[in-house]
């Protein structure tokens, strides 16, 4: 990667600026950067969390067997990731289902890291586009995703935080993707 070890040339938040940036062996950018465990980049050569794989093609049950371990563990953004895997692999008339988990999977990321506004709005947007694919494929437990049941944790999970403000735990307000509500 063409990472600069040093301060110069960089953004002023530790990124190379330029022709330096991160990227991948296509040339790609990609941000090299460690991430904390709700996906905030730190500074280069931090302690981060290990970040999850891109691109990989899992089954729909591997995503959501993977995607539940990570919710679990308090990583909504990793689970994100995983979801977004399945958006961008799967097949077309899936993809806005992969898509509003990933939502949902946001939402609780930025109600986690303190951004209520914002993940209020995306846990209320992902909830109504899964409910509106399922209705839309007549599919109401798609791969035994409890989705009626993930569309009241959602809008739950929105009011609190619409409520407080603060940031709420991440691992405590983990759905079951096949049982609906808190973990």
């Amino acid at each position: 990667m063409g990472r600069m070890d040093d301060d110069e040339g960089e953004s002023g938040t530790g990124r190379p600026a330029g022709p330096d940036r991160d990227r991948d062996r296509d040339g790609r950018a990609r941000n090299a950067r460690p991430r904390d465990g709700l996906g905030r980049p730190l500074r280069y050569g931090a302690q981060g969390t290990a970040r999850q794989p891109e691109g990989i093609s899992r089954s729909p049950t591997a995503t959501i067997d993977e995607a539940q371990l990570l919710l679990d563990e308090g990583k909504p953004f990793h689970a994100h990731e995983v979801f977004e895997d399945a958006w961008k692999s799967g097949p077309a008339a899936e993809r806005a289902l992969w898509r509003a988990l990933a939502q949902l999977a946001v939402g609780l990321t930025h109600a986690a890291r303190g951004n209520a506004k914002g993940g209020a709005r995306l846990l209320r947007r992902g909830a109504e586009a899964a409910g509106d694919w399922c209705s839309t494929a007549a599919r109401l437990q798609p791969y035994g995703l409890d989705v009626p049941g993930l569309t009241v944790w959602a809008r739950e999970l929105a009011d609190a935080v619409d409520e407080d403000g603060s940031p709420v735990d991440a691992a405590a307000w983990a759905p079951r993707l096949r049982g609906g509500g808190p973990g």
